[in-house]
C-alpha cells in the first residue's frame, strides 16, 4: 500500500506553488469501502399512496487544499488508513454487542468466564493474521476508531471483560510500540480531519 500512495503522490504536480485540492488526490483512490445505499418505499397519507426514498448521510464541508505533495500524501494515507482500520473498528463494536447480550443471559459466572475465554480465542485466531499486516499509523488509528465505535477505550473494553491485570498486561505490551490503549478519540480537536474523513467513507462519499 506504501507503494502505491508513493506512486501516485510522484504523479501530482511537481510545482512548488501549486495547491492540491482533496477532490484531486481522492481521484486517484479506489472506489468507496462502504457502498451507499438507497431504501424506496411507500406511505399512506389522506388516502394518497407517496413513494419515498431514504439514503445515506451526504456530508458537505469546505475543500481542503494542499500546499504541496507532502501534505497531499499525509491526507491520501489518512483516507487509506480508515478505510482499512473502521470497518475492523466496526465489526469490534458489533460483537461487543453480541458479547454483552449473551453475558446477560449466562447463568453464573464460570459460565460467563468460560464464554470470555472463547470469545478470546476467537478474536485471536481471526484478527491475529490481520493484525501483522496493519503498519504502526494503522494500529494506532484502529486504537482510536474503536474508542469512536464503542464508546470506551480499548483497555476500558478489555478491563471490564478480562479483568484489570489483562487489560494491564495489553497497556504495557501497546507501550512498547508507542500506543497507548487508553488513547480516546477526540472528533473535535485533534482527530477533527479524521473525523471527516470516516463520516465520508462510512456514507460512501470516498
Amino acid at each position: 500500500m506504501t507503494i502505491i500512495v508513493v506512486m501516485i503522490v510522484l504523479c501530482l504536480p511537481l510545482q512548488a506553488q501549486e495547491t492540491i485540492t482533496a477532490e484531486q488526490v481522492l481521484a486517484e483512490m479506489d472506489s468507496p469501502t462502504f457502498v451507499p445505499t438507497v431504501k424506496v418505499g411507500k406511505v399512506l397519507h389522506d388516502g394518497d399512496s407517496i413513494q419515498y426514498m431514504e439514503m445515506n448521510n451526504v456530508y458537505v464541508y469546505p475543500q481542503l487544499t494542499f500546499k504541496n505533495k507532502k501534505q497531499a500524501g499525509q491526507y491520501m494515507r489518512l483516507v487509506q488508513n480508515v478505510k482499512k482500520v473502521l470497518p475492523i473498528a466496526k465489526e469490534a463494536r458489533q460483537m461487543l454487542i453480541e458479547t454483552t447480550e449473551l453475558l446477560d443471559m449466562l447463568p453464573d459466572e464460570k459460565a460467563k468466564e468460560e464464554h470470555i475465554k472463547r470469545v478470546e480465542d476467537d478474536i485471536f485466531r481471526t484478527y491475529k493474521p490481520k493484525m501483522k499486516k496493519l503498519t504502526y499509523s494503522q494500529g494506532k488509528l484502529l486504537i482510536k476508531l474503536i474508542d469512536r465505535e464503542c464508546h470506551s477505550s480499548s483497555y476500558d473494553m478489555i478491563k471490564a471483560f478480562m479483568g484489570p491485570i489483562r487489560a494491564g498486561f495489553w497497556q504495557v505490551f501497546a507501550w512498547g510500540f508507542g500506543a497507548s490503549l487508553k488513547k480516546e478519540y477526540d472528533p473535535e480537536g485533534v482527530d477533527r480531519l479524521t473525523e471527516r474523513v470516516v463520516r465520508m467513507v462510512e456514507s460512501g462519499q470516498i
